[in-house]
This record gives structure tokens, C-alpha cells and sequence, in this order.
């Protein structure tokens, strides 16, 4: 059976509840007749301690707003008790109030009443013993362990299990604090990986239609056979790059979501590696870039990263000596035993004048080639513009 909502854990209501029943738990002993213990003085009526009763359940309903009050509530009830002769009730209930004031009072409040108890304790016991001469005297801090120093220690021990359950809650929280900023962290990553290929597998392609585009609008008296060459290298560039696209998207997709199969116009299935330079060059020719190619070295597999880099940084090095340059460059792929070094030089438009730009091209290929701990730089040089990167391949460790 569930209880009330307002007789929930932590509520005034359950608090109020508990000062109630120890209230008529107190009153059940005086019916019964079962207080005082001791009556040293004769002539006081038993209803008297019914008001130090009285006092020590308000101070149990104060446990959890003020500790403090309710702990010298309570010891000034007993205290007057006491001199009134003792009754069983409001021992019974002040140790709850001990208890309490080591549960929810500052840490100060406990260590105190530790000290006390146990000072009590050995008070009682010690004075037994000198006032009955034999050890059985001891018995007379029985009382004492039994109404303050075991309450006082029962406290400490549930209080210290409800910290150490608050520290645990906190370092669980901290822990999934810290995996959200990690997965936010591989969430960034990720996007700056997807914007970077995007980047490589649209502008590049879309740039050289763009290119054919303008000189075939800007460039008058055009035969049907300049036309044609025109609008075949931009489908080339435009089925091309759809299907780089469509392949990155299909690498994107989860798998078994039955994604569709490419068109026949889209041809084969792109493999961006660095064997497929040749490829690549012949577009670029096609776009009006005359790339003289030189190979150093002999070619060798490379792993995939490596492999991937190295083709994107070729690609958006031409493309942009296609958008910027002065119409030639020249490429060369040199394999060393550690890495493979890929330079793209081509002379510099005078003027300035080209297709505008993002400026993202540059900072995707310094991250490819910073993720794979290599070397990149490019900048003006001896009057030509120059892109050199340098990936390692891990084959000399």
C-alpha cells in the first residue's frame, strides 16, 4: 500500500506523523501507569510529565528544519524530566531526537554529541563503581550507552551511509556529464568530417562546370563542336561528382535501410584513392588545365586514410590551380619508404582573377593531413603557388 503524497520520505507532513505517534506512544505509557520511574518527590502530581512529553515530540517534529532547536527542545525537556523524577516516554522519544539531530544536523552537531555520550558513558560507569564499591556498579551507565551513546552512533553510522550515497549520486552525475561533452565532442568531429568531405566531393566538381559554364556564356561564336566539349566535361564533372556523393551518402546511411541502388547514367562506383590520380588528371585537363604528372618512387598499397587524404588533397590542389592558376600545373606523387609526398605547383594568375572561393579548401587539407600526424604547407613560392603534403604510411616502424 502506497502512502500519501504528503507523508512522502523528506516531507513536514512525515515529520509531524512521526512527533504524533511518539506523542501517543508517550501517552499509552502514562495511561498504563507506567511513569514516572522514580517520583523523588512525593507530592508532584504524574500529569507533570505529561508537558516535558509534550515538548520533546514538538522538538521530534522540528528534526528536519532546525536540528539545533529541536536538539535543545529536547535536552531542556529531559533535563526538567529528570528533575522531576524520569519518565519511560520522554527518554524513549529524546533518543530519537538525538538520533535525528545526528542525521540531519551539521556535521559539527554530531561530533559534539559523540564526545558527550561517550563522556557520560564513562561517568555513569565510574560512578557505579565508586558508589558500590564493586564492579556490578557499572550497571548504572547502562541507561547512558543505552538512551545517548547507541542512538548517537546508530546516527553517525546512517549518516555517513546517506553521504557516501550523496557522493556516489554526484560522481554518477559527473560521469554523465562527462560522456554528453564526449558525445557532443564526437558529435563536432563528426560534422567537421562530413562538411570536409562534402566540401571535397561537390566543390571540386562543381567548380569545373562552373568554369566550362562561364567560358561557354562569356566567349562568343562558339561552334556546335566547342559547345558540345563544353557541355561534355560539365556532365562528366556533374555524374561524377553525383556519384561521389551518392556513394559518401551511402556510407552515411544505416545499414539495412535498403538504400537505392545508383542509376545506370551515374556509371560505376568512385573509388577515391590515389591510384585513381589518372582519372582525375584527364578531368581536369578536360576543364582547360594542361597537368604535367611525375612519379617518384614506386607505387605501393597505402592504407585507406592515407590513400583517401592524399587523392582529396590532389583534387582540391588542382581544382583550385584550375580556379586561380595561370592554365598549367604540375603534379608529382612521391612514395618514400615512411610516407608519401604529394606537391601540386602551378604559376600564379596575375591580377588575381578567378572564380571566388570559400577558403575552406585550404583548412581541409591541413586537417587531412594533421589527422594523420603528416605535414602540409602551402603558399606563394619563387612566383608560383605551391601545395606540399607529406603523409606517413607507417611502413618503416
Amino acid at each position: 500500500m502506497r502512502l500519501p503524497s504528503w507523508l512522502g520520505s523528506g516531507t513536514p507532513g512525515r515529520d509531524l506523523a512521526l512527533a504524533g505517534a511518539s506523542l501517543g506512544g508517550g501517552l499509552l505509557l502514562y495511561g498504563l501507569g507506567m511513569q514516572p520511574q522514580i517520583k523523588p518527590h512525593p507530592d508532584v502530581p504524574p500529569a507533570v510529565f505529561l508537558a516535558p512529553l509534550l515538548a520533546v515530540c514538538v522538538a521530534v517534529g522540528l528534526r528536519r528544519v532546525a536540528p539545533r532547536t529541536s536538539l535543545a527542545v529536547g535536552t531542556a525537556a529531559l533535563v526538567v524530566d529528570t528533575a522531576l523524577g524520569n519518565s519511560l516516554g520522554t527518554v524513549v522519544v529524546y533518543t530519537q531526537v538525538i538520533y535525528d539531530a545526528c542525521v540531519y544536523g551539521p556535521p559539527r552537531l554530531w561530533r559534539w554529541l559523540l564526545r558527550i555520550t561517550v563522556a557520560l558513558s564513562l561517568i555513569g560507569v565510574a560512578a557505579g563503581v565508586l558508589g558500590f564499591g564493586q564492579w556490578r556498579g557499572a550497571a548504572v551507565g547502562v541507561p547512558v550507552v543505552l538512551a545517548g551513546l547507541l542512538p548517537v552512533l546508530t546516527g553517525i553510522s546512517v549518516r555517513q551511509y546517506r553521504d557516501q550515497a550523496a557522493a556516489e549520486r554526484a560522481r554518477a552525475e559527473q560521469t554523465a556529464r562527462l560522456v554528453e561533452l564526449d558525445r557532443r565532442q564526437a558529435v563536432s568531429a563528426e560534422r567537421a568530417r562530413m562538411a570536409r568531405e562534402l566540401h571535397d566531393v561537390v566543390a571540386n566538381h562543381l567548380s569545373a562546370v562552373a568554369i566550362h559554364a562561364t567560358a561557354a556564356l562569356s566567349v562568343r561564336g562558339l561552334d556546335r563542336g566547342q559547345v558540345e566539349s563544353a557541355l561534355r566535361v560539365i556532365r562528366e564533372s556533374s555524374v561524377q561528382g553525383l556519384a561521389e556523393m551518392r556513394q559518401m551518402i551511402e556510407v552515411l546511411r544505416d545499414p539495412g535501410t535498403g538504400g537505392t541502388p545508383p542509376d545506370d547514367a551515374l556509371g560505376e562506383t568512385v573509388t577515391a584513392r590515389l591510384a585513381e590520380t589518372d582519372r582525375l588528371v584527364e578531368g581536369i585537363r578536360a576543364a582547360g588545365l594542361a597537368v604535367r604528372v611525375r612519379t617518384d618512387g614506386t607505387p605501393g598499397p597505402l592504407p585507406v586514410g592515407v590513400d583517401l587524404a592524399a587523392y582529396r588533397i590532389v583534387q582540391e590542389s588542382l581544382t583550385n590551380a584550375l580556379k586561380h592558376g595561370a592554365g598549367d600545373a604540375e603534379l608529382v606523387i612521391a612514395y618514400r619508404p615512411a610516407e608519401v609526398v604529394v606537391t601540386v605547383e602551378n604559376p600564379v594568375r596575375r591580377g588575381g582573377a578567378g572564380l571566388p572561393g570559400a577558403g575552406a579548401g585550404l583548412i581541409g587539407m591541413r586537417e587531412r593531413a594533421t589527422l594523420l600526424a603528416g605535414r602540409f604547407s602551402a603558399g606563394p613560392q619563387d612566383g608560383h603557388w605551391q601545395v606540399r603534403a607529406s603523409l606517413p604510411t607507417g611502413a618503416g616502424e
